[in-house]
């Protein structure tokens, strides 16, 4: 039997935790077990559809969720190293996949049997005598299946089956593009002098990755969002604008890697399909099933807070340019953030990094504050595998010593990972399939130094850290009846509320005392630095809250549009200038921080029509923090209450009606004002 014959894919890991065996899965096993998972899916879902009895919670709701374990087990498998360790072979996989996935889903989600028993369930509810979570469970799944076309007749069907094959294609498209493009405008630099500004540690990671590549000299690695960490140290003007210039060039018209026309088609394919379900824009169909409601409620939001934003950014301008003694472009903006913040607040972020070692930023901060808010310890599992050598698994415990589940981190940028930052689960949490304790992984794009040296972070990164392990909670803390509601698995404009809230003890005294400690001298980070940073929280929020608006009005420019207005557009970066001008957010000093061409979250992601999220979760956020403070900050009590109201429920229950549990009342918009400086 050879290594393909015996497929590791189609029997459950041997593995702790269900943690899939990497080291056995060749690439060649992934196709066959999708066929395989696929075909069994559907047998599952047929033999639901044949009953003649009159449908049930329990022949039809608990079939469909104990049907398709062998799908989820191999999708879980390959989508992460398909996201973390895109090899060619890897991403050929992808492309041969993403429309049979895409026919599959549809193929469920449009079986017109399967939603006429789910339809006479949601009809009879009130005469079931069902629990809460079996009742939001036939809920959702009916509202899930209306919403993606199964009320549709037979045509209608076929040709959202068509546009949905067509949109995997082209969005998986869009996603190799852009790394691909990412790898080849990496700025290549062979005078060191060049790279003035820089710490030793930054240098050393350019030099290795140069290295890794084959190249003579230093090479930067792009970021996914369209400035980059290095803008605010180095010190040679023509080198930053570089290498801005070639983060905003991207996948743009006329490269090699053009993502232009691609998103135009996913655009335009998009707002076809939306008029297809009954809807006026994809936006309208989008948020017709998230906590906004409405795009009316998302331009509402954004453009009370764009005008405010734009103000202060005018103003932060003002001062850069004050003390730069010169006009500011864009690739100027961090470098004399850095100087103002000096001159204003006596604090230099770059500066920083020594005392933001990632090994303590993980070990003494991220770790130390699960376990002083709710009872977690971890301990490091380097006898199993995982997809990549980069990769850290840790077991993780309760505080009464019972074991939560695994967690993976994948730091170090390659040029097989995708950018940005982000967690995703493999296997999540359900008491109908045997209560798997969940796995789940995050992964960043930190350079990584030369062997040997230190990986210092900034404190963006410090700051990422702690926000994917906010969405890592989540995946291991939620308790659930059914693996619909598993880990995180709720509404878009909510998956960001819990991430957002783990931010909040980056500089908590308890936490930044214990991992902020220089990694020469082990000297403390000064507690007089500390309250600068404390000070200076909401300085240079003019800027980072604009570009953010900006790329989420973006966004919501692109998918608002109807089919004929998506047809009409033929100019990508005309129709940006014109609708950032539109809301007021078009100085070119501070850019978009995702341009169309590399905007990933919503051409190769999830977030199309909701990069909102963020600023929608952010609201309850920052109601949250002010919570903490109230009721005495970090204590094992309010992180009980948080993660039993909260993080435990994953989406077994209504978001807003789980954070009215928690909180008390709706969330206030007051708190995320101040803490953005736009209440003036």
């Amino acid at each position: 039997m050879t290594d393909l014959e015996f497929n590791p894919l189609l029997a459950p890991s041997p593995l702790p935790y269900g943690l899939p065996d990497y080291a056995a899965i060749e690439p060649g096993h992934y196709l066959p077990a999708f066929e395989r998972a696929f075909a069994e899916h559907l047998d599952e879902i047929a033999a639901i559809t044949a009953q003649a009895d009159e449908p049930t919670f329990e022949n039809t709701m608990l079939a469909l969720e104990r049907s398709g374990q062998l799908l989820d087990r191999v999708s879980r498998a390959f989508y992460t190293v398909n996201s973390a360790h895109a090899t060619p072979e890897i991403q050929e996989i992808g492309e041969t996949l993403a429309p049979l996935r895409a026919a599959h889903e549809d193929a469920i989600q449009l079986n017109a049997k399967l939603f006429a028993r789910i339809a006479s369930l949601h009809e009879r509810i009130d005469e079931l005598g069902l629990d809460a979570e079996q009742r939001y469970l036939v809920e959702r799944r009916y509202c899930e299946m209306q919403h993606a076309g199964a009320g549709l007749d037979d045509a209608a069907k076929q040709r959202l089956t068509e546009l949905n094959t067509r949109l995997s294609t082209l969005t998986t498209q869009f996603e190799k593009n852009l790394l691909a493009d990412t790898n080849e405008l990496a700025l290549v630099v062979t005078d060191p002098a060049e790279l003035d500004g820089l710490t030793e540690g930054e240098i050393s990671a350019a030099a290795q990755a140069a290295q890794d590549r084959g190249i003579e000299g230093y090479l930067i690695s792009l970021t996914l969002y369209t400035g980059h960490p290095y803008l605010a140290s180095l010190t040679r003007r023509d080198v930053r604008a570089r290498l801005l210039e070639a983060s905003r060039s991207r996948a743009a018209r006329g490269n090699a890697n053009d993502n232009s026309e691609v998103l135009l088609e996913i655009v335009r394919l998009r707002a076809e399909r939306a008029r297809l379900l009954g809807y006026a824009s994809h936006a309208e169909y989008v948020t017709s099933d998230q906590t906004a409601g409405s795009p009316a409620a998302v331009e509402e939001r954004l453009r009370r807070l764009a005008a405010p934003a734009a103000r202060n950014a005018r103003l932060e301008k003002a001062a850069l340019e004050k003390i730069a003694g010169a006009p500011i472009e864009a690739h100027d903006w961090a470098f004399y953030t850095e100087k103002v913040r000096q001159a204003e607040y006596d604090l230099d972020t770059t500066a920083l990094r020594p005392w933001f070692e990632a090994e303590r930023v993980l070990q003494d901060g991220v770790f130390h504050a699960a376990h002083l808010v709710y009872g977690l310890t971890f301990r490091e599992r380097a006898d199993l595998p995982s997809y990549h050598p980069g990769v850290r698994t840790f077991e993780v415990f309760n505080e009464d010593g019972t074991a939560l589940g695994l967690y993976l981190l994948d730091l170090y940028t390659r040029d097989t990972k995708r950018g940005g930052a982000w967690m995703n689960s493999i296997v999540v949490q359900s008491e109908l399939l045997g209560d798997p304790k969940p796995v789940v992984v995050n992964n960043l794009n930190v350079p990584q130094p030369a062997e040997g040296e230190p990986t210092l972070l900034t404190l963006d990164e410090v700051n990422t850290l702690f926000h994917e392990f906010g969405h890592a909670l989540h995946g291991l803390f939620a308790r659930v009846t059914y693996p619909h509601f598993g880990g995180t698995q709720v509404y878009r404009d909510f998956v960001e509320f819990p991430s957002q809230v783990n931010e909040m003890w980056i500089l908590w005294p308890e936490i930044v005392t214990n991992y902020a400690v220089h990694v020469e001298t082990g000297e403390p980070l000064p507690a007089e630095v500390i309250e600068r940073l404390q000070a200076s929280a909401a300085f240079n929020e003019g800027f980072a809250t604009s570009e953010y608006l900006a790329a989420a009005w973006l966004d919501q420019a692109w998918h608002t549009l109807t089919v004929e207005e998506a047809a009409a557009v033929d100019d990508v970066a005309a129709f940006e200038a014109a609708a950032l001008a539109d809301i007021g957010l078009n100085d070119p000093a501070v850019p978009t921080r995702y341009s169309s061409c590399y905007f990933q979250h919503i051409f190769a992601g999830g977030y199309s029509a909701g990069y909102y999220s963020y600023i929608w979760s952010e609201v309850l956020d920052a109601d949250t923090v002010e919570w903490f403070r109230e009721n005495g900050g970090l204590t094992r009590a309010n992180g009980d209450r948080f993660r039993r109201r909260l993080l435990g429920v994953g989406g077994s229950k209504d978001p807003l009606e789980a954070y009215r549990d928690f909180r008390g009342r709706d969330a206030d918009i007051e708190p995320l004002l101040k803490r953005r400086g736009l209440t003036g």
